[in-house]
């Protein structure tokens, strides 16, 4: 599995997964600079939901022949349309050339957000880049998938790790950060100790590596991030803040 991280802040976001892009929140000609120009190349664009930086040019993908995969939460809110647009429903896998995905639902501040559960051979990654927890492990996932090897459950993950609570807090003490944004950010996004807690609660054994994506510039510390999920999973940690 060929992971390719290009943007993972609160600017934008864009991810590879071998023929799969995964967000489209770069402006279209970044896109394109990132892939080197090679738009033929990419089989379709999974977007996780409508907020800019993650779906800024989910449309433009489509016009460039790019087939793009959202919930209809995500393709209103984004003025999606026409024959390369696919709808997902949570929880109701879909086939996408060789893989087979499963959309998972999200708890996040604007309709329809998704994680989404990747299978191709031997290889499953999970992604969840923003929602304030994961609801599924990835043992219950694999269960609801049909015509998959049930005795893997998870090589690669990706997951939005935003902030520390305690950093938070301290930047609210401040006067960094005022509460109402505060607040915000406690409702829709994954906390380190919520993903410490999501790591704990699933078979870490056939993982390949771990990617903290998303990062907050101002409540998330990486080297501290990747030292303390690197010692509760004892897997290789990539922060990809950038």
């Amino acid at each position: 599995m060929d992971i390719k991280v290009y943007h993972s802040s609160s600017a934008s976001n864009l991810y590879s997964v071998d023929d799969l892009l995964l967000e489209a929140g770069a402006p279209i000609r970044k896109i394109k600079e990132a892939l080197n120009f090679r738009l033929t190349d990419i089989r379709a664009c999974l977007v996780s939901h409508s907020h800019l930086d993650h779906g800024r040019s989910a449309m433009d993908l489509m016009r460039s022949g790019v087939e793009v995969y959202c919930s209809e939460g995500t393709s209103e809110a984004l003025g999606l349309s026409g024959h390369r647009l696919h709808i997902l429903e949570p929880l109701q896998q879909v086939q996408i050339g060789p893989w087979k995905v499963l959309p998972f639902p999200l708890a996040h501040d604007c309709e329809g957000t998704m994680g989404f559960f990747l299978v191709k051979e031997d290889e499953r990654l999970l992604f969840a880049v923003d929602g304030n927890y994961v609801p599924y492990t990835a043992r219950a996932i694999v269960d609801i998938m049909h015509d998959v090897d049930k005795s893997i459950v998870l090589t690669n993950i990706m997951l939005g790790v935003n902030y520390s609570l305690d950093i938070l807090r301290e930047n609210v003490r401040a006067g960094r950060i005022v509460p109402a944004l505060a607040n915000r950010i406690l409702k829709n996004h994954l906390s380190l100790n919520t993903a410490l807690d999501f790591f704990r609660a699933n078979d870490l054994s056939q993982v390949q590596e771990i990617f903290l994506l998303h990062l907050s510039n101002a409540n998330s510390d990486g080297a501290d991030f990747k030292r303390q999920v690197e010692m509760v999973t004892g897997r290789p940690v990539t922060d990809t803040r950038g």
